[in-house]
């Protein structure tokens, strides 16, 4: 059987580009399967697909590429699809749409189209053929589409052999909103991939949120449920991975509850198993969850839910005191905190949820999720279960005023190419880094694993044997190996050559280095991570330093800043011990402030705000902060390069306090941490204040 995925976009992040590459992947088992992405942004898409599954795209959005098709004659024109703006990113639906959509769908020998968003259900009521299964995907709910995209989508239903949805409940709710219509709807749960890296330890004493920063997720009712967790619980910290609109909103919350330096915001991460393994427990705060992916990917790393028992996944997902735990919606924000409060302060709980959440999420693998798909392909096929549809009739209920465009073959684009060698990287609880590679991706013979600094004049690297097993990994142990402080990109060659070949990513775990110290040794102080850069390939930012103090906490106060930290390496604090804080301007703008010794290791400064307002000099002043030992000692760097964050400056936001300079008018002052992960002071130009 050809099984042909459509999708809008299967280049960026979300949960239906997830569920499409898990579910493709699955089906690619046992039958022919192709992804179809109405529009290609990237050279590759963010998620990986598995390489039995082809991807194709119809319209070129790359704009470097001598294909690009934005400026297409067509797109001049207006499409003739009910508009849907979670489909493009807000793109305008125009011609090409329909014409390159429509050809797809009147040449496609597949003998299952399944169609992922609700214009593309209706594109396939439309435009699709009798011939091969016409299958719907609701991928939200039927209670987050407002008018009139509500009733346009009910209408394309009406076309489809299939619709379905990923919960019980809504399905229930489709089918009395639409007792005429005959289409079969059901429900298949998303499937999702039971996760390659190692399942959390539950020690990590952090709790991880992911999902769009959108106000349905209520990330706010999280963070004010964790400010009352943290106030009990100091050793526990917040992480929320995603990106979206809600960012700004959310960042001042934070800020406003003091939480700077227990709750951060993370960016999108992909893949995102690797950081659900980082958590002891995972939180979901939504008010309304279609299915729940996230819920899944948590349990399959091992990792209890704390879940809003909302409409409609999580309460189908999760059974309540077994698996995870169910807030009522109407508890809000204390009920949640209270939940959070009972999974945090019992360690055997953790673990008895955690166990269980594992098999609750071997029942929704993709291959479990496929043969219940393909029930519903064989119900279909039969013929008395066939549907005929009236096309003319489906065209003009599914059509926006104006003059349809018809639909025309297009070419579709081919995205897939020979594989470059993947790697999974996995930091382990020694500092060591171990590689694992697919010899299937590799050349034949001996291999040498290469690490080599990046910008560096000497050209340093360090190699390591490939070891040939049927598992073939190379591993950087601190003991055995030395690399200088900087970015080491990663390798692979026939040994004895040069003909280095970079090796992009698979996965990147680093849950082992959550809440780790810089380790200490007779060559300094350093720290290791692993880490997939921008474009995709496998890296490690190493520090290595004579010695170091680590920053424990950076407590904002009313004008100044309050820093803790703990000394590491051959370092002790004498009688004139200080903090430097070093112009980048000039060394007469440099300045001290005392330092206390804390216990054994320990140390606490303030920087009083005024110190830096009277030596502002230019539009933005910086300053770096080293700590001053004693009298003709070296300079100790002040920062955080522990831990399993390879920029600090993305994730460790301080606030900043804007003040009145006598001479540049508003100043933001603020600390921050710099591209190096050490501590800075910052002051800026804001324009006037009152």
């Amino acid at each position: 059987m050809k099984i042909a995925f459509l999708i809008n976009n299967a280049y960026g992040i979300g949960g239906t580009i997830r569920s499409t590459a898990n579910l493709s992947a699955a089906f690619a088992d046992r039958h022919d399967v192709e992804v179809v992405s109405v529009h290609r942004f990237r050279d590759a898409p963010s998620l990986p697909f598995d390489p039995r599954v082809r991807v194709t795209s119809l319209i070129e959005m790359r704009e470097d590429n001598p294909g690009y098709e934005g400026d297409h004659p067509l797109t001049k024109l207006p499409g003739t699809m009910f508009p849907y703006t979670g489909a493009t990113g807000n793109m305008a639906y125009t011609a090409l749409q329909d014409e390159r959509i429509g050809g797809f769908l009147a040449r496609t020998d597949a003998d299952v189209v399944i169609a992922t968003r609700p214009d593309l259900n209706g594109y396939l009521a439309r435009d699709g053929r009798r011939r091969y299964l016409r299958v719907g995907q609701e991928h939200l709910s039927l209670d987050q589409y407002r008018e009139p995209l509500r009733t346009n989508q009910n209408n394309a239903i009406a076309g489809l052999d299939a619709y379905v949805t990923v919960s019980e409940a809504d399905a229930a709710q489709y089918r009395a909103a639409l007792p005429d219509v005959t289409t079969t709807i059901v429900c298949v749960p998303n499937g999702v991939q039971a996760s390659a890296v190692e399942r959390s330890s539950l020690d990590s004493r952090v709790i991880v949120a992911a999902g769009r920063l959108i106000p349905i997720k209520r990330y706010d009712r999280l963070i004010d449920a964790f400010a009352k967790v943290a106030t009990e619980y100091p050793g526990w910290t917040l992480r929320i991975y995603g990106r979206g609109p809600q960012k700004d909103n959310l960042r001042q919350q934070i800020d406003r509850l003091g939480l700077h330096d227990r709750a951060f915001l993370m960016g999108a991460v992909s893949p995102i198993e690797t950081e659900w393994a980082k958590g002891a427990v995972a939180a979901v705060s939504s008010d309304m969850e279609s299915f729940g992916m996230t819920i899944v990917e948590a349990m399959h790393c091992g990792v209890p839910v704390v879940a809003t028992d909302c409409p409609h996944g999580p309460g189908e997902i999760i059974s309540d005191g077994e698996d995870g735990l169910l807030v009522p919606l109407d508890g809000d924000v204390d009920a949640y905190a209270d939940a959070l409060k009972r999974i945090v302060a019992d360690d055997v709980l953790r673990e008895r949820l955690g166990a269980a959440a594992i098999k609750k999420a071997d029942t929704y693998v993709p291959s479990v999720i496929a043969r219940r798909y393909e029930d519903l392909f064989e119900q279909l096929s039969k013929p008395r279960r066939r549907r005929r549809w009236d096309g003319t009739t489906l065209l003009g209920r599914l059509t926006r005023a104006g003059r349809a465009t018809r639909p025309a073959s297009a070419a579709a684009v081919p995205t897939e190419s020979a594989p470059a060698p993947a790697a999974h990287a996995r930091a382990t609880a020694d500092g060591s880094v171990t590689v694992l590679l697919d010899p299937a991706q590799l050349p034949a013979g001996p291999l040498d694993f290469i690490a080599r600094l990046r910008r560096d004049p000497a050209k340093r690297e360090v190699r390591v044997p490939v070891q040939p097993t049927p598992d073939a990994h190379a591993t950087l142990r601190p003991t055995e190996h030395t690399l200088a402080e900087g970015r080491w990109d990663c390798y692979v060659a026939p040994r004895g050559t040069n003909k280095r070949v970079r090796l992009t990513v698979q996965l990147v775990e680093q849950a082992a280095l959550v809440g780790r110290p810089p380790v200490v040794d007779r060559r300094g102080v350093g720290a290791w991570i692993p880490y997939p850069t921008v474009d995709g390939f496998l890296a490690l930012r190493t520090w290595l330093r004579a010695t170091h103090a680590e920053v424990d906490t950076v407590e904002v106060g009313d004008g100044a800043v309050t820093v803790s930290a703990t000394l590491y390496g051959d370092i002790s604090l004498g009688d004139s011990a200080a903090v430097r804080a070093v112009s980048r301007t000039d060394t007469a703008y440099d300045f001290t402030v005392p330092v206390r010794a804390v216990g054994e290791r320990g140390l606490r400064f303030t920087v009083p705000y005024g110190e830096v307002m009277t030596r502002r000099s230019v539009e933005h002043d910086l300053w770096d902060l080293v700590v001053v030992p004693a009298e003709g000692a070296e300079d100790v760097p002040v920062g955080r390069i522990g831990g399993d964050v390879v920029e600090r400056r993305k994730t460790d936001l301080v606030p900043g306090q804007v003040f009145k300079h006598f001479e540049r008018g508003g100043t933001r002052v603020k600390p921050y941490f710099t591209v190096g992960n050490e501590l800075a002071l910052s002051a800026k130009d804001v324009g006037e204040v009152d």
